[in-house]
């Protein structure tokens, strides 16, 4: 049992991690249970670089089994980890997304699925109509697969192990597919970097909760004012150390996450992705 002091203490970490973050304070009660736990969440960090110490394949498996205790829709267990054990095969995802050297670098690479196969087999396998193949499909697995995603950060965590999401594996959503042979109603939803950190990594700041967090409607407030302050504060806390495509936008004064979000996605994204997950069998209508 935690003392009052011990207590107080912890509660005064959380509230400084929320305002790095958030840029606001957010009371905690010391009485409140849970507050080393809370601490972690709310201190996540990215993690790039690591050390050169094998991540044993016991623990990723227990990793994994705890990820997969995450809430799932309904119970339908729409979600899969595949772990990239073939270090050649690592090398040639890394290839494919060249501004991430991190990718190859890591000691353990997993590719997080989204599984549409598994429910209409079943509903064949017992002889029962599937009139649920429309969009529904596709989008509860994906968020089936989100859910255990997370629950992965969160479990590689509590063990000491830092972590970097890689959605840009659905850049070459088709190239990765056929070097994992993922069959039909399979798709890759993030890659994710796995190992010893080694060094403690950063808190990137996030927009301000009078923009993300609502009560009973949709607050709309003045957004532009949210983030201009939003951007301020990230440029103080945690500047861009470049800025993207300066030839065709110039170098901007202030160069926040809402230009750099502009610029980002001024350019064409994953325009086949939606063919493709067409092509692996889901109907997204």
């Amino acid at each position: 049992m935690p003392t009052d002091d011990h207590a107080s203490k912890q509660a005064t970490a959380l509230e400084a991690v929320l305002a790095e973050r958030f840029g606001t304070a957010v009371p905690v009660s010391p009485q409140l249970q849970g507050l080393d736990e809370l601490t972690r969440i709310a201190s996540h960090r990215v993690h790039r670089r690591f050390l050169a110490r094998a991540v044993e394949p016991e623990l990723l498996r227990l990793l994994c089994a705890c990820a997969l205790s995450a809430p799932s829709k309904s119970d339908l267990q729409q979600a899969d980890i595949l772990i990239v054990r073939d270090k050649a095969k690592q090398r040639a995802i890394a290839a494919l997304i060249t501004d991430m050297p991190w990718i190859a670098d890591a000691p353990a690479f997993l590719v997080f699925l989204a599984d549409g196969r598994r429910v209409p087999h079943i509903a064949r396998a017992r002889g029962k109509p599937f009139p649920n193949d429309h969009l529904d499909l596709f989008f509860n697995a994906a968020v089936d697969s989100a859910l255990v995603l997370a629950t992965f950060l969160r479990a590689a965590a509590a063990v000491g192990l830092g972590c970097c999401p890689i959605s840009a594996i659905r850049d070459h959503a088709q190239t990765i597919s056929d070097m994992l042979a993922l069959p039909e109603r399979i798709v890759p939803v993030a890659g994710l970097c796995v190992g010893w950190p080694a060094e403690a990594g950063r808190i990137t700041p996030r927009l301000g909760l009078e923009a993300t967090v609502h009560e009973d409607r949709f607050g709309t407030g003045d957004l532009d004012q949210q983030l201009e302050a939003y951007d301020r504060r990230r440029d103080a806390q945690l500047p861009y150390r470049r800025q993207r495509a300066p030839e065709r936008w110039g170098q901007a004064a202030l160069y926040g996450w809402s230009e750099d979000k502009a610029r980002q996605y001024a350019e064409p994204l994953r325009t086949d992705f939606g063919a493709f997950v067409r092509a692996k069998g889901f109907r997204l209508d």
